[in-house]
């Protein structure tokens, strides 16, 4: 019976194949809308690729949204900094309307900086495009992979293509995989990042020398390698918050929507009563539209319009540990589609270190999820079915959970409608709620959520969606050799313990780190490195540089040590022990940057200190079990 089943499903491949084929010849392009116009994007290109470009100010941000009225509204008003939100702001603004988005905590505070780091088109939704014979699925992962090759070309200094071995036990597993992944590759057409390949045992381990070759009870036989895409999720974030200031929206994170405003004679929403968490100070935005973008928290923006509203957001947790490179070679990935229990497990490097995971449970919404400890163990557990390396509990660096906003239409009658899909809905006049989805996808959910409030405000704008092509700040004219520049005209002057400046040399680990975070802005960092003392490290072993607390501070909206650590770099995410070691030199130059007092200085540890707590590395451990000893 499971041999015929198994035939059946080969079947199914092979069938779907010459249809996908079909599919492609008959609709080369998945996207049909019109991109923008030519003149409109060059123009907001020389904004954001301006070698000289700073950002407008804190200050000059909160004056643009404070200096909204009933009679001269924004067009859009955003609520929430994620992916989404930035996506929505830049989309809007390069469009030609007057925008403006406020985040409560960071930029990427939230599910957004807590990714897979993947940049996907649905492997598994392609299996069940297939056997499902779901041509509305199939259509998704067109999209997806469509927008993967996007997401990838508009960054380049950020994301990268990742090769992801998956692993054969036995060779049916060999043909279906191959099989499944060839039409993966076939799905993708002209978007294609490389082809995928079969790779026998003895190549295999070569590849990824931590692979085991005996499994409890089965031996290697190959693996099957495709090709995704990876990316720094946060710093990504970042950029798209950056590059919609850049382009005229006013953004400000730290900043509270506390309450709607409401046109008295029809009750429609005209804008937001927003608090500044930094100062205290509130104040009132008027807009035409508001666009609620606030992922996981989208359910608590709509109650501020009614207390009583129907949710729509059914939470799922995502968890992720952080272990040494050594689990992982550089430059490629290890995907288990599906693990004895049914349940898929990867292993990525990830800026010189190896991130594990996942995990896919209910959980209750809260600002900082954390971790427990039996899902940390069930990572390391399935991993080391795979590897020939002792899995140590003690080898956890860092590990984190993620919040998944998954979204149900709120006018659906049953939970049936639950779906990794996004969902864009007005369910009170003048207030757009965009929700679901998922990284790959956030410029064209962005697009769609723009086209939604262009409706409801019965906007006029001068221009069409100008994203598909848009590169982000940082990444005109990179290379992955820009680096070499670096190396070869900065040197790092640091300050020794004794007061003495010396100069070091710009290694290639920092100039790669720079040029890959900041892409063509690196040389901004360096020069800060060089010419103000700032070259030393903040952590032992890792490139990030005491320059970049500053530059960020300066360029990139980074109020708080929290922000550095987890949004800017990711050393809390890379090892959480080495980001609390660093935590005291990063609010020393932000006091100078800031002009923070003794009082914010010693709340700025503190906040830090509980952040990381969050953090559950070998340190933070809760228990031992004595399996991963």
């Amino acid at each position: 019976m499971a041999t015929a089943i198994r035939l059946r499903r080969l079947g199914a491949i092979a069938a779907a194949s010459g249809g996908v084929y079909y599919t492609l010849l008959s609709n080369p392009s998945i996207s049909s809308s019109d991109r923008g116009d030519g003149s409109v994007l060059t123009a907001i290109k020389q904004k954001i690729t301006d070698p000289f470009a700073v950002v407008p100010s804190r200050d000059v941000q909160e004056s643009a949204l404070m200096g909204s009225s009933s009679a001269n509204p924004l067009d859009i008003l955003v609520v929430g900094g994620g992916a989404t939100g930035c996506g929505v702001a830049l989309d809007a603004t390069t469009r030609g309307l007057r925008v403006g988005l406020v985040e409560r905590e960071d930029f990427s505070s939230g599910t957004s900086s807590r990714s897979t780091k993947l940049i996907h088109g649905g492997v598994r939704y392609l299996e069940k495009a297939v056997f499902n014979l779901d041509y509305g699925q199939l259509k998704l992962v067109f999209h997806a992979l469509e927008e993967r090759k996007q997401v990838i070309d508009n960054a380049p200094h950020l994301c990268h293509a990742l090769p992801c071995m998956t692993p054969c036990f036995d060779w049916f597993d060999a043909i279906y995989y191959w099989m499944g992944l060839k039409m993966y590759d076939l799905v993708a057409g002209r978007r294609l990042l490389h082809l995928s390949r079969y790779y026998s045992a003895q190549e295999s381990v070569e590849l990824f020398p931590t692979l085991a070759r005996k499994g409890k009870d089965k031996t290697l036989k190959g693996t099957v390698v495709y090709y995704d895409g990876q990316m720094n999720d946060s710093r990504l974030n970042v950029a798209l918050a950056c590059t919609a200031a850049l382009a005229g929206a006013a953004v400000l994170n730290h900043a509270e929507v506390t309450s709607f405003l409401r046109d008295e004679a029809s009750g429609r929403i005209i804008g937001a009563r927003i608090r500044n968490n930094i100062t205290g100070k509130e104040f009132d935005t008027y807009a035409k539209v508001v666009v609620n973008a606030a992922g996981p928290f989208c359910d608590s923006v709509r109650k501020l319009a009614d207390k009583d509203v129907k949710l729509m957001i059914c939470p799922s947790s995502g968890v992720h540990v952080v272990l040494p490179d050594y689990y992982s070679p550089d430059g490629m990935g290890l995907i288990v589609p599906k693990t004895k229990d049914g349940r898929v497990v990867f292993m990525l490097p990830w800026l010189g270190r190896t991130v594990a995971g996942t995990t896919d449970s209910n959980t209750k919404i809260t600002m900082l999820p954390e971790p427990h400890e039996d899902e940390i163990e069930f990572i390391l557990d399935a991993i080391s079915d795979y590897l020939n390396v002792k899995v140590r509990r003690t080898d956890v660096l860092s590990a984190w959970s993620g919040i998944r906003p998954l979204a149900m239409d709120p006018e659906a009658k049953s939970t049936a409608s639950i779906s990794r899909d996004h969902v864009v809905c007005e369910d009170f006049p003048g207030l757009v709620t965009i929700t679901g989805g998922k990284w790959t996808t956030y410029r064209s959910m962005a697009e769609d959520a723009v086209d939604a409030a262009i409706n409801s405000g019965k906007l006029s704008p001068p221009n069409k969606c100008s994203t598909y092509n848009l590169q982000l700040i940082g990444a005109d004219g990179w290379d992955p050799a820009s680096f070499t520049v670096l190396a070869q005209q900065y040197v790092r002057m640091k300050r020794s313990y004794g007061g003495k400046v010396v100069p070091g040399v710009m290694d290639t680990a920092a100039a790669k780190h720079l040029s890959h975070a900041y892409g063509t802005f690196a040389e901004r960092v360096a020069a800060i490195a060089q010419n103000e003392n700032l070259g030393k490290r903040l952590a032992h072993g890792y490139p990030f540089l005491e320059a970049e607390v500053a530059y960020c501070a300066r360029n990139e909206y980074c109020e708080s040590a929290v922000d550095f650590i987890a949004r800017r770099s990711r050393l809390a995410f890379l090892d959480t022990d080495a980001a609390g070691r660093a935590v005291p030199r990063i609010i020393q130059i932000l006091a100078d940057e800031h002009k923070w007092d003794k009082s914010r200085q010693k709340q700025e540890l503190q906040k830090a200190k509980e952040f990381l707590e969050t953090f559950k590395s070998s340190k933070n451990a809760q228990f031992y079990d004595g399996k991963h000893n």
